[in-house]
């Protein structure tokens, strides 16, 4: 990935963070550990050891997940962000304020993966709307996610 400035943060947005310079070995791990820690079928992270990490507002709490490695998440959303390990850090891909930019490249912990993840793909697609009964009260939800960008106003008033 190229050397840039990459922005990110937390679902309600207490943490907010840059990285400057490239993300190397984006990947997808399916170990129990990553499961539990993201609460997901897997956890998508990639690597900043190359890079420099600068928090730019807050900083995440941190779990102690094994004798080797730590997790930092937001301790007022739970958001996951980051996997702490002897050899560098780790970055939550979805914390990332653009993701889609971050494809991994690598699946690793295969051997804990859940079965079925390899048919999701092939699973029906619909829109959040397309269920005619939860539409009408999706409409009227309001977000109190913090945008994919960084802003000075914030919480919403």
């Amino acid at each position: 990935m190229a050397d840039d400035v990459h922005t990110g943060g937390c679902q309600c947005g207490a943490i907010r963070f840059r990285v400057e310079g490239s993300l190397e070995d984006a990947s997808i791990c399916h170990c129990r550990m990553c499961q539990k820690a993201f609460g997901s079928f897997y956890a998508p992270l990639v690597s900043v050891r190359g890079a420099r990490l600068v928090w730019t507002r807050g900083e995440p709490k941190r779990f102690q997940s094994s004798n080797a490695a730590s997790r930092g998440f937001c301790p007022d959303c739970g958001t996951p962000l980051t996997y702490e390990a002897p050899d560098g850090i780790a970055m939550a891909i979805g914390a990332f304020d653009k993701p889609s930019d971050i494809a991994p490249k690598v699946q690793w912990g295969v051997e804990a993966e859940l079965p079925y993840v390899d048919s999701i793909p092939g699973l029906p697609r619909k829109g959040t709307l397309d269920d005619p009964n939860a539409a009408p009260f999706l409409v009227t939800l309001v977000s109190y996610q913090h945008p994919d960008h960084d802003t000075d106003v914030w919480p919403p008033k």
